[in-house]
């Protein structure tokens, strides 16, 4: 499944979160790998962050890495940057962008 996030930085930390994301922790990708996360793209516009994420099952992977001790030491570092997560609802579930439209899909006819 391939979901998309939207989140906003904290004023003043564009360079400071870019800078984090020169590469993740070693410890991090095995969990990743390990919760069936295949792949996290990041594009930032200001202090707009979008993410899309290819995994198994993105709700799942997100209980599993809450407990994650790597995960833990990530979200420590990384949360004095991320102001919040733009949401609709509670949980994993309440984080993914609802899909509007794609042109594989309408190219086919599906």
């Amino acid at each position: 499944m391939r979901v998309a996030l939207h989140s906003i930085i904290r004023d003043g930390h564009e360079a400071a979160y870019d800078a984090a994301h020169a590469a993740i922790p070693d410890d991090l990708v095995v969990s990743f790998q390990r919760v069936g996360i295949h792949d996290w793209q990041i594009w930032r516009s200001g202090r707009d962050l979008f993410h899309v994420v290819d995994c198994d099952d993105f709700a799942a992977a997100m209980r599993a890495l809450d407990d994650d001790p790597a995960n833990q030491r990530w979200q420590d570092s990384i949360n004095r940057h991320v102001d919040h997560f733009v949401t609709s609802g509670p949980d994993a579930e309440g984080m993914v962008l609802p899909l509007v439209w794609t042109f594989a899909t309408q190219r086919d006819g599906a």
